[in-house]
């Protein structure tokens, strides 16, 4: 799949494979009358990483194999054969959404097989509980037992832990950290489970909680977060059953929140590092603190402390992060600063216990080659920011990996570095565009990343993230449907907030001009049939809705249009130049403009209302073929511009909806959605207009949370793309 050379980048591979995941089976179920399931394929549009890579594992007895989870894109398994990361948990299904987040990992280490993962993204009371899923066969297949609290991978702390870990007294003894619930400990493998009473914390529902857990000889340490400073935050238990406070550990801001912690078995010392806040964000103060086991004794060894002075004279704040002990050569340590800004953080190596220190950045050669977004606009990447995990091979001391808010990097020989990210894709996407002609046949919006103009869909997009200007977040994405060549982009950026492109998306330009709202609630921005006219909608990130605005000269200047819904997505007429639609989801109301956006007036009322997350696509090629995706409402379509809708009957659910290239001998483009049929919500497509849909993903590949946006290719009959919210962009192929 990757052109360049396997010896220079495939770092995580070792001599031995890791085992094959086998295809796991899935029935594609079909509804409507003679409707025949077919067979469909299903991989990511590369783009390689592009989220928070929250820990790495390699297990400590098995070469080449390793773990890797993250905040919201589920967990990884390393295939040393193929030198490739294979996703673990593409089973989750929509009802599921809330567990793609995986707060911990824990592996056994006299059992290779077994494999255990702790999900859960969030905590607030919208999210459902956490689950543990356990395997016997290093995540091929998997048992799950539902916890009665939650979890939260994608929360402050993300990058803590581990907070899963099998006893090293008893492989049947698992234990698990909460949030708010205090610890949690399972005598059966992780079927079961049960809160520790025994445990010093007190749960807080506001808190951190248990931050991380490492097994130290037969002995368990757990961390916990929710210290002002002064009172213990380490503490330990040697038969299981009895915990106590770790004597004499260091306190204070430096060292309020423990965050990771290794233990050197041969040197019989413990590691953690401490930071003023759980982080990945507002921590300024922190520490490496490490612990003599056999004596007691605890001596600071932090490579640099917090506070000095940047080199462009700003405050040197960060806290500590990672923390990896070389198996092979005791008193060799990698521990990384983290939410280092100015200065932007580092890996600091010991070899002498950490008597001294080196800064692996100092040194650093980085190539991004395989992964161009990685400067995200600038010359050179940076070494990394939310650096919270950071692992040593035990069988190569100079292979080290770490992640950060990007990407995960790895080096051989502790100077050149790479990206290590092949097969993990954790973008969350917002918005796709399949161009009818060009050289490329996906345009994609993401959160973080911006657009990318994708000329293959199997290496990650050459040109890096669209510039001049530069996104963090894209906010909308619209082609002019009778002049494909012009493309428009609107996101959160510093140095402007929209953006044309006169080539199909390949360069582009800023607009001249932009409303003075755009900078702080850049929303959707839509384009008439021929590119002449541009609507933007503004919508704060905290939900406050402001009036859209109407440009005719390319982004030059703007004029409000009252008559707009505030907060409304802008959609264009494919076929008529002077038509514009809107729907109000306030009042359940489609309005319409007639001249090219200047009015709207009302046309069809009493829709659905009352979530913003409802959708109108207007069919490529046909003049007012509007269809509305209502989530649990269901599925209309109006044929006469908005002014009047019917409930399309073969669907009772419809989250969102796009077209693509008709089947051979049909008058109507292939429609797909995402929406339920039957007791499922799942992708379906339809080759009649709507009347019968065939399932065409199965119950292997389901990514969660699906419901943002879907696209077919108007060049390729059956091919589709699917945002996900974490596992990247998926795009299916009949086979």
């Amino acid at each position: 799949m990757f052109a360049s050379r396997m010896s220079r980048r495939a770092v995580l591979a070792g001599t031995a494979a890791a085992a094959a995941v086998p295809l796991l089976s899935g029935r594609a179920q079909a509804a409507g009358a003679g409707a025949t399931a077919p067979s469909y394929r299903w991989r990511n549009a590369v783009v390689g990483g592009t989220g928070f890579v929250t820990g790495v594992l390699f297990h400590p007895s098995v070469r080449g194999l390793a773990y890797a989870r993250t905040d919201i894109g589920g967990a990884y398994r390393w295939d040393d054969r193929a030198a490739r990361w294979i996703p673990l948990i593409d089973h989750i299904g929509w009802d599921d959404w809330n567990l793609l987040g995986v707060e911990a990992i824990a592996v056994d280490p006299v059992h290779p097989e077994r494999l255990y993962l702790a999900l859960g993204t969030y905590t607030q009371s919208w999210a459902g509980n956490g689950t543990v899923l356990r395997s016997e066969d290093r995540g091929a297949t998997w048992s799950r037992s539902d916890l009665t609290v939650k979890l939260g991978a994608n929360e402050d702390g993300r990058g803590a832990g581990e907070r899963l870990l099998v006893d090293p007294r008893d492989s049947d003894v698992l234990w698990l950290g909460t949030r708010h619930d205090g610890l949690l400990k399972s005598t059966d493998r992780g079927a079961t489970w049960a809160a520790v009473s025994a445990f010093p914390g007190i749960p807080n529902a506001g808190g951190q909680g248990v931050t991380l857990l490492v097994a130290v000889g037969r002995c368990v340490y757990a961390g916990w977060g929710d210290g002002d400073g002064s009172s213990p935050n380490l503490f330990r238990t040697a038969d299981g059953s009895t915990w106590e406070a770790v004597p004499h550990q260091p306190s204070g801001a430096s060292a309020k929140v423990p965050i990771r912690a290794a233990y050197d078995c041969h040197a019989r010392e413990l590691y953690v590092t401490y930071a003023d806040a759980p982080g990945p964000n507002g921590q300024a103060n922190g520490s490496v603190h490490k612990l003599a086991t056999s004596s007691g004794k605890w001596t600071e060894v932090t490579p640099v402390k917090p506070g000095g002075t940047a080199g462009d004279g700003s405050a040197d704040t960060f806290g500590y992060g990672g923390v990896a002990v070389d198996a092979r050569r005791p008193g060799t340590v990698v521990v990384s600063t983290n939410n280092r800004w100015a200065a932007v953080d580092t890996l600091y190596r010991t070899t002498d216990g950490g008597r001294s220190w080196t800064s692996l950045k100092d040194e650093a050669v980085l190539d991004v080659s395989e992964t161009p977004f990685l400067t995200f606009g600038a010359e050179q990447p940076k070494f990394g920011w939310w650096i919270q995990a950071v692992a040593v091979d035990p069988y190569d001391s100079r292979h080290v990996v770490y992640g950060t808010g990007a990407t995960l990097y790895g080096t051989r020989d502790l100077v050149h570095w790479a990206p290590r990210i092949r097969g993990l894709e954790e973008t969350s996407v917002r918005q796709l565009i399949s161009p009818p002609v060009g050289e490329a046949h996906l345009i994609s919006g993401s959160g973080d990343i911006g657009v990318l103009y994708h000329e293959r869909l199997t290496a990650s997009p050459s040109r890096g993230m669209a510039t001049n200007p530069v996104f963090g977040s894209a906010t909308g994405l619209a082609q002019a449907a009778g002049r494909p060549a012009y493309v428009v982009r609107t996101g959160w950026g510093d140095n402007g907030n929209g953006a044309y492109s006169n080539d199909g998306g390949r360069t582009w330009a800023p607009f001249a001009g932009q409303p003075s709202i755009a900078h702080d609630a850049p929303g959707p921005i839509a384009t008439n049939a021929d590119g002449s006219v541009l609507l933007w909608s503004f919508v704060h990130w905290d939900g406050t809705k402001y009036p859209a605005h109407r440009s005719a000269d390319n982004g030059t200047t703007w004029t409000e249009i009252s008559s707009f819904p505030k907060g409304a997505t802008p959609v264009a007429d494919p076929a008529d130049p002077t038509l514009f639609y809107a729907y109000d989801t306030d009042t359940g109301t489609l309005l319409a403009s007639t001249d090219s956006g200047r009015s709207f007036t009302v046309r069809a009322t009493g829709l659905p209302s009352g979530d913003s997350q409802f959708k109108v696509v207007a069919a490529p090629g046909r003049s007012g073929d509007l269809w509305l995706s209502a989530k649990g409402n269901g599925l209309f379509r109006s044929v006469d511009g908005g002014a009047t809708f019917a409930k399309v009957d073969s669907c009772w659910a419809s989250y969102t909806l796009g077209f693509g290239k008709a089947a051979d001998g049909a008058d109507y483009p292939a429609v797909y959605q995402v929406g339920s049929t039957e007791s499922s919500t799942a992708v379906y497509r339809s080759d009649d207009g709507a009347r019968t849909w065939v399932r065409i993903n199965d119950d292997r590949h389901q990514w969660g949370y699906i419901g943002d946006v879907i696209v077919g290719d108007p060049r390729i009959h059956g091919r589709v793309y699917l945002a996900t919210n974490g596992r990247g962009i998926q795009y299916g192929e009949p086979v």
